[in-house]
This record gives C-alpha cells, structure tokens and sequence, in this order.
C-alpha cells in the first residue's frame, strides 16, 4: 500500500489542553509507533484550544486496517482513555505531500 498521512485537528475541552497533550504524548504516541505509525509532528493553537498532529502509515495494510489494529489493541484499552472526555470536536483528512 502506499503511505498514507492524516491530518488531526482536535478541538480540546476548555482546561484539558496540557492534560491531553500529555496523555497523547506519553500512552498515544509508543503504541501508535509500536504499531508500525509516524508522527509527522504536533502542535498546539492555545488561542483556539487545539491540537493538531500528523500520522502516517506506510506498510502493507491500509492506514484505515492498521488504524483498526490499534483501537483493538490490548494495550489501547488498557489507557482507560475515552478521547470524549478530552475532545469536544475532530477532523481526520487525509492529506498528500506536495514536492
């Protein structure tokens, strides 16, 4: 499959901006490299309370599989992390690279 790259832009709950990009950053972010994922890189807009990041995914599933991978993952479930606690709003696009 070819690589694939999204890019997410999360809206996060009033307050819950730090929390989350820890959280991201320390239990998201092994399992998703774990599992074959890149991070392209993260940033965070405080004036609007969000989070974008970049991932990709490069192997011989699709990212929409291998997306399915980590939302069944032993070690996803065990995070207790429902993203609705944090995210008030998502959007996941699919983006390509222009050279």
């Amino acid at each position: 499959m070819a690589k694939t790259t999204q890019l997410r832009t999360y809206t996060v709950r009033d307050g819950m901006l730090d929390e989350w990009v820890e959280r991201w950053r320390e239990e998201i972010v092994p399992l998703r490299l774990a599992l074959g994922f890149t991070i392209d890189g993260a940033w965070v807009d405080r004036e609007r309370n969000r989070f974008v990041w970049l991932i990709s995914y490069d192997g011989p599933e699709t990212f929409e599989e291998r997306n399915a991978v980590y939302w069944a993952s032993p070690r996803r479930k065990a995070m207790g992390l429902d993203p609705d606690d944090y995210l008030a709003h998502t959007d996941d696009r699919t983006v390509e690279r222009v050279r």
